[in-house]
């Protein structure tokens, strides 16, 4: 090939790589591929306008109230996704110690991502008080919480891998349930148990990261949950000051903040953002 012959750029239509010239726009591509598709979204973004495509560019083409095919509908989901992380993070493996508000949000943020594997560890099961803030529905009552939360993430991302455990973590326990997963998170409601696992982690999985927890009762003020990097592998999560106590219950607005820094946390941590 002469050297002044543009040569073609490489783009994903649907999760597929295809070939298109130089001077290819979006529209040639949503005629080319799709052309009764109504929602066209360009590296994460819905477009509404034709626009030149670029080495690299990922396009995910999509006709409202359509049926997708098997092979499409998990990069259907993720094509809000900002380009590149879904390939990153579908190999990786977190693990969830306790699935109450906490835990139950986090795991339910990292499906939606696309996260590969899912540790998920309680003992407990789901009884009514649960329901003011935690994953869970009036049907479930009466349930194990590991089983009904696998049951609403399959209904949401079936092709997130999910491994139980209905067991009560202890030191002797914790690096059998946990060797396979790169991030730990910890969920607990108690301050024996969240130093339990923070302490034996460290002492028996020194290279895991741990995202944890501490003080996210009440209503207080949205901006005092915070992220807390109290060393190179360990995070803290909340206001640290504000346990659940008389006066300061469990509630669903502040402890979803608190979760979703977590799963965020998480997200960063598997991409490499957290050096």
């Amino acid at each position: 090939m002469r050297d002044d012959v543009p040569r073609n750029i490489q783009v994903k239509v649907n999760e597929k790589e295809i070939s298109v010239s130089p001077d290819a726009t979006l529209y040639q591509l949503k005629h080319r591929f799709k052309p009764d598709a109504d929602l066209i979204i360009f590296n994460g973004f819905p477009m509404e306008s034709d626009q030149p495509l670029k080495q690299g560019d990922e396009v995910v083409l999509i006709k409202r109230g359509e049926a997708p095919s098997p092979e499409e509908f998990e990069s259907l989901m993720m094509a809000r996704h900002t380009p590149g992380v879904h390939r990153k993070i579908k190999r990786s493996v977190v693990g969830i110690a306790g699935l109450g508000g906490l835990g139950s949000i986090v795991a339910m943020a990292l499906a939606r991502i696309g996260v590969g594997t899912l540790i998920l560890v309680d003992s407990d099961v789901v009884e009514p008080s649960n329901l003011n803030r935690q994953q869970y529905f009036i049907h479930q009552i009466g349930m194990p919480k590991i089983k009904a939360l696998q049951e609403n993430i399959a209904g949401v991302n079936p092709y997130v891998n999910i491994l139980v455990f209905q067991e009560r973590l202890n030191r002797n326990n914790v690096e059998r349930i946990f060797r396979e997963a790169g991030v730990i998170v910890e969920a607990f409601d108690h301050a024996e148990e969240k130093a339990m696992l923070i302490n034996a982690v460290s002492e028996k999985m020194p290279e895991k990261y741990i995202v944890a927890a501490s003080g996210v009762a009440g209503y207080g003020d949205n901006n005092e949950i915070k992220t807390t990097r109290f060393s190179s592998k360990i995070y803290i999560v909340g206001d640290q000051k504000t346990p659940a106590q008389p006066g300061a219950g469990l509630m669903a607005p502040r402890v979803g903040i608190a979760a979703h820094h977590q799963a965020n946390l998480v997200l960063r941590i598997l991409l490499g953002e957290e050096k």
